[in-house]
């Protein structure tokens, strides 16, 4: 029960269909199981649901909002529904992240370009600008925004890297901006997963077939030579949102097997 009492709002709380679990989905499960209210935000409110159905199959506590956080109002309003349905809003985990239509400089169109910045990092803004008004007046909060290796290790797609980049930026610019309201922010750097928007997404996107896919990424980490899982997402989640890490703020965590060492 390491976050028992809190409620939390986990943006991108359903998942791309596929045979594992995604980032999102596996920390809301994870939150709820240590004792948080969490509010199930997706752009696809089905998606939402079937967490919320694996959610209060274990007891858990969570509902579900329907909003895409590149507008604005529907941020607004994402932390207004938290507020009303549980009286407050203790933990904000920023997940929703894109890239598959990316390329390099020459070839990216003008539209990925700006897809990607939207909802990799203008998003994330969004959510942290309604959500942080809360968090003051309370005197406390967690933001955690889930950034990817790619940000400091070498990639073939530009506008992803940029992105994840930036909210590592951000996620230093408002951990400095609001410790004194008592509000934490940080961010983890997940290297090669083994989710559904990872191996289906990818494979689909290739025409590459999703085993072979999967082996060639397991070859790529250090660590055993196997791709981690949404669950290592959550509980590194878990852990900064969590009063363990109540001295830590600013932090850029990768959880990646050792792949992002290979920058020393």
């Amino acid at each position: 029960m390491r976050v028992e009492g809190k409620v939390a709002a986990v943006i991108g709380a359903g998942q791309t269909p596929g045979d594992t679990i995604g980032n999102g989905r596996a920390t809301a499960i994870l939150l709820a199981r240590e004792g948080a209210r969490v509010l199930l935000v997706d752009r696809r409110l089905d998606s939402a649901e079937e967490t919320a159905a694996m959610i209060e199959a274990e007891g858990g506590t969570c509902s579900s909002f329907e909003a895409d956080i590149t507008r604005e109002d529907d941020c607004r309003a994402l932390v207004a529904a938290c507020v009303e349905r549980y009286g407050r809003l203790d933990l904000l985990q920023n997940n929703v992240g894109i890239g598959g239509s990316d390329a390099g400089p020459t070839t990216l169109s003008e539209a990925d370009w700006d897809q990607i910045l939207d909802v990799n990092l203008k998003g994330p803004f969004l959510t942290c600008k309604h959500a942080l008004p809360v968090m003051r007046e309370q005197g406390a909060g967690s933001i955690v925004n889930i950034s990817s290796i790619a940000a400091v290790c070498s990639v073939g797609i530009v506008a992803y890297k940029t992105s994840k980049a930036g909210l590592n930026a951000f996620t230093h610019s408002l951990a400095l901006g609001n410790a004194r309201h008592g509000t934490r922010v940080n961010a983890i750097m997940p290297g090669l997963m083994d989710t559904p928007m990872a191996i289906q997404g990818i494979s689909a996107a290739r025409g590459v077939d999703p085993e072979k896919l999967s082996r060639a990424r397991d070859a790529m980490v250090p660590l055993g030579s196997k791709m981690g899982s949404a669950w290592d997402v959550a509980y590194a989640s878990l852990f900064l949102h969590s009063d363990e890490a109540r001295f830590v703020t600013g932090a850029i965590l990768p959880v990646d097997g050792g792949q992002s060492a290979r920058i020393g």
